[in-house]
């Protein structure tokens, strides 16, 4: 399927290989060695988030398994606990567990932020709380910087680790008047992700003290990560940090711009109503499988992707799809994403 535009980040031109290996190519120089790109990002990724350490993974999954891996070794304890719709728990087949023997314990109504009282509620050792920023599954929110500072405090007083889920922290950051280092300050591990808003192929980057990322450089290569030619991932990230992270800004604003005109239209509404990040909900008075076959036959016959998948609502007559918006987001007007989500019912 050709697809010429999208809305989805996770798809479209910018994404493919051509493309990829056209600007991998101005991007590097004949001295550039293998070891170099992988290198260059992990002490780019530390100097922006101020931790002392950072090491490449080749996918956040494996990211955050290790660390919780080592967070669960310092403290002797096997649970951890996060938000109930958590991506390591929703996503990732129960990878903690399967290889880890870790155990999950849910924090909080699965629909709302969870908040410093939840966590007092949970009556059992934990290893370290997983915070992620923004929470993507219930509409890309973000807790009051000083609510996370709080929480993230009282982990630490608790024997814990809190641990930041930053998947999309370079979008999050847009949503607090505070700096990447500010923000990860109120954190003892971050993993990032170098494939959603930078727009890179794959692979993630884990930051911390020296022996905790020392220690998951262990785990690393237990789970098969140490690769030896990761510069095309990291190079292609490094892209990314240079086109992508200085415009998360603009892409907020544009996120906005698009949400208030959905909502002003009426026939969907989004959540949040305001979007505090480029990362939003937009939900649709139709049923999942409806949305699903709407999008592909608008895929099939204008090449344009409006989302990935729909999501189902415990109402069975109503659905809502995930919108984050990056440069290929820019390329669509407010009137225009109105319109292609109004005319959904017609190409059912």
């Amino acid at each position: 399927m050709d697809i010429r535009r999208s809305l989805s980040q996770h798809s479209g031109p910018r994404k493919s290989p051509y493309e990829l290996t056209r600007r991998l190519a101005e991007y590097l120089t004949p001295e550039t060695r293998p070891e170099d790109p992988v290198r260059v990002l992990e002490q780019r990724v530390a100097g922006l988030l101020g931790k002392p350490a950072a090491l490449f993974f080749p996918s956040g999954t494996m990211a955050q398994q290790a660390v919780l891996r080592v967070h669960a070794e310092r403290t002797g304890r096997r649970a951890f606990a996060a938000h109930p719709q958590t991506h390591l728990h929703v996503w990732e087949n129960q990878g903690y567990n399967a290889l880890h023997d870790l155990w999950f314990h849910p924090v909080g109504d699965r629909n709302e932020l969870f908040g410093l009282d939840e966590l007092k509620a949970v009556h059992e050792p934990l290893a370290a709380v997983v915070f992620e920023l923004p929470q993507r599954d219930i509409g890309g929110v973000l807790p009051a910087f000083a609510d996370l500072a709080a929480q993230a405090q009282w982990v630490r007083a608790s024997g814990a680790a809190a641990h930041c889920d930053g998947a999309r922290l370079w979008e999050a950051q847009t949503g607090y008047d505070a700096t990447l280092a500010e923000i990860a300050a109120v954190f003892d591990t971050v993993y990032v992700s170098l494939y959603k808003g930078l727009e890179g192929v794959r692979g993630a980057v884990l930051a911390g003290d020296a022996e905790t990322i020392g220690q998951a450089s262990v785990w690393r290569r237990r789970m098969g990560g140490a690769i030896v030619d990761a510069w095309p991932l990291a190079a292609i990230a490094l892209m990314g940090l240079d086109a992508n992270l200085p415009r998360m800004a603009e892409f907020k604003r544009h996120a906005q711009a698009v949400a208030e005109a959905i909502n002003a239209d009426g026939f969907a509404h989004t959540t949040p109503d305001v979007p505090a990040t480029p990362l939003f909900h937009v939900h649709l008075p139709m049923s999942r499988h409806d949305a699903q076959r709407a999008a592909q036959n608008l895929l099939e016959e204008t090449g344009i992707r409006l989302f990935l998948h729909a999501r189902s609502n415990p109402d069975p007559r109503r659905c809502s799809f995930e919108v984050s918006v990056g440069i290929s987001g820019l390329e669509f007007t407010p009137h225009e994403v109105v319109e292609l989500i109004k005319g959904l019912p017609s190409r059912m």
